[in-house]
């Protein structure tokens, strides 16, 4: 899992811009499935299963990750931006970053050493942050890089002990389970999804929901963990190491009581994520049609939407078994 998790981690894939993962996860999956792209991008993937189901199941993760867009070139040779899904400027400056998987550059600003007064006290506007490529001139940059490419932040994959330290761990680390799962798991039939554009809208999984027309519905994600120095227990979010996450509502989506039950009480090491925050695919995908039954499983994430995200391969695990143990829960008809 850790190998897999690295391959499509390092892969770069912003909203809009998940060709390269997309790719990568139709080699991976297309000798145990039958799949399909859809017109916007998204991957439906086909499980055919030993049994039918009571119900129609979709298993959804998405493929991109949080990066940049170029906006415009300064004549000066600056590529001006606007980030794609949520970012804090903290984990801009002066970081590293790749455009459209090759160009490098740094992303500055103002140099500290010409601040003054309240300058120093506060984080500049984003809007007031650049991209450096180390071009001369605005007709230099314009061969390298035009308008509307993207951007990722660079990153290492690095592995400390149970601990997994990358960019892109939401949701790569989705991504990767239901590529296991569609690997090893075929009790029943159930549909696979990778869907694009989550971070900027949940818009890839309304249309692959649309076409699916699933009765019930997991959403496989990484989530926010707070559990670090200054914060208090109660505001922690989840934990790494307690197994994964499994939430009764957030911002977008108020999940279905009976299953979030059952996965508390499934005997895998599972925590309630202690929060109304945030949101996911689960947004579009259990208002889709007539209404889907829909529960979201979450890899707890320290530090998410940066380029040193950490995640807990024991959660990975936790997570994967849990999918397993909802899909039967769920064919069951119980």
């Amino acid at each position: 899992m850790v190998d897999l998790i690295k391959k499509l981690a390092l892969l770069d894939g912003t909203s809009g811009g998940e060709d390269a993962v997309r790719e990568f996860i139709l080699g991976e999956i297309s000798p145990y499935c039958t799949c399909k792209t859809d017109p916007l991008g998204n991957i439906i993937a086909e499980k055919k299963g030993k049994k039918a189901p009571a119900k129609r199941i979709l298993l959804d993760a998405h493929m991109d990750e949080v990066g940049l867009i170029i906006t415009s070139v300064t004549e000066d040779g600056f590529l001006r931006f606007k980030t794609l899904g949520g970012i804090n400027t903290s984990a801009l400056m002066f970081r590293a970053v790749r455009i459209n998987g090759n160009s490098g550059g740094v992303i500055s600003g103002k140099p500290i050493h010409l601040m003054h007064g309240e300058e120093q006290e506060k984080l500049p506007e984003a809007d007031s942050l650049y991209i450096d490529i180390g071009a001369a001139s605005k007709e230099e940059t314009l061969s390298a890089v035009s308008p509307g490419d993207r951007a990722v932040i660079v990153s290492d994959f690095t592995v400390s002990g149970n601990k997994l330290i990358s960019k892109a761990l939401d949701d790569r680390i989705g991504c990767a389970i239901l590529i296991k799962l569609l690997r090893e798991y075929d009790e029943y039939d159930y549909t696979v999804t990778f869907t694009v554009q989550e971070e900027i809208g949940l818009r890839g999984a309304k249309t692959a929901t649309y076409s699916v027309r699933p009765d019930a519905a997991i959403i496989v994600e990484s989530t926010t963990a707070a559990d670090v120095a200054g914060v208090p227990d109660d505001k922690t979010v989840c934990k790494l190491g307690r197994g994964a996450a499994v939430s009764f509502m957030d911002r977008a989506t108020a999940y279905d009581r009976e299953y979030y039950n059952a996965a508390l009480d499934s005997g895998i090491a599972v925590q309630s994520k202690a929060a109304v925050a945030g949101g996911n695919n689960a947004g579009s995908v259990h208002l889709s049609r007539g209404g889907v039954r829909t529960l979201a499983i979450s890899v707890p994430c320290r530090y998410i939407h940066t380029n040193s995200s950490v995640a807990d391969l024991n959660d990975v695990n936790a997570a994967f078994e849990l999918c397993r143990y909802m899909i039967k829960y769920i064919a069951d008809d119980k």
